[in-house]
């Protein structure tokens, strides 16, 4: 994912639980850097909305569908949004400022949701959320390319999302990757050969593989359990958003809801995803 110079941040529309209600009357001046504060004294920095960074497209967590930003992180937020009395609004922007908190930091979104693996080094920047994904990398790879696990790649032109750790486990396994801004470009570059294989998260491949033109070209040949856990980040020391970033999405696993929203965007249900234990930062 990297970042476009000159670009200026797109605000989208989201699809949300809350949309329709008249919030703004609820809000009022609070602290922790926001301009106003929702239900249970969370900061926000614009009345009435929950404001979501994110980095466009990553399938199927977030992803402009028939004009609006949908995916699996944005139904969560959008539980969080519910929970605070505001409506979600999306900010699309460049993915460097989400290892920075740039955006963050200068109040032009309250969180950030973009698929974003948790690692010490960014939590060095913004505050994590708990985990809500569990990721694993795979390599796909042309079926006619003769590539049978991760362990063929070397020699070969491989492609990955940059500023990513998938990009960053192909480089530490020795490999050169070619770099592309986005998911959709990542598959583009396979798709007409700029690259004969390409290491991204997983869930990722699954939303590709779904379409048969896809399927029918390409195949998953290895699956690289990584470690990795997914948050959603917030301004260092917004504690009261953290707090209410994780009932939500502990409620959403013991309700179902989770499940359901899983099943709806990613594939067939994974328990181990809904078993993550808490982010230590």
């Amino acid at each position: 994912m990297n970042p476009v110079l000159g670009r200026r941040p797109r605000i989208l529309a989201a699809t949300t639980a809350a949309a329709g209600l008249l919030l703004v009357a609820g809000c009022s001046s609070g602290g922790g850097g926001g301009k106003t504060t929702a239900s249970g004294g969370v900061p926000l920095v614009k009345a009435g909305q929950l404001t979501t960074c994110t980095h466009l497209p990553y399938p199927p967590f977030q992803s402009e569908i028939d004009g609006t930003v949908q995916g699996f992180d944005v139904s969560l937020i959008d539980l969080v949004a519910k929970d605070l009395g505001v409506k979600q609004d999306i900010v699309d922007t460049p993915f460097e400022n989400f290892k920075t908190g740039a955006f963050l930091n200068s109040e032009q979104c309250d969180l950030a949701a973009a698929g974003m693996t948790i690692t010490p080094e960014r939590a060095k920047n913004v505050d994590f959320s708990d985990p809500y994904f569990d990721a694993t990398q795979a390599v796909l790879v042309d079926k006619k390319s003769g590539i049978g696990s991760f362990a063929d790649l070397k020699g070969k032109k491989v492609g990955a999302q940059a500023q990513t750790t998938g990009e960053e486990y192909a480089k530490s396994k020795g490999l050169d990757p070619v770099s592309f801004e986005s998911s959709d470009a990542v598959l583009n570059g396979l798709r007409t050969g700029q690259v004969q294989a390409v290491v991204i998260d997983y869930p990722v491949v699954q939303g590709w593989l779904k379409d048969k033109a896809n399927a029918d070209a390409f195949k998953v040949v290895d699956n690289l359990n990584t470690g990795e856990q997914y948050g959603f980040t917030v301004k260092k020391g917004n504690t009261k958003l953290v707090a209410a970033i994780n009932k939500a999405i502990k409620e959403a696993k013991a309700d179902g809801t989770y499940k359901k929203l899983y099943e709806k965007w990613i594939g067939p249900y994974d328990a181990a995803a809904a078993s993550a234990s808490p982010s230590a930062s």
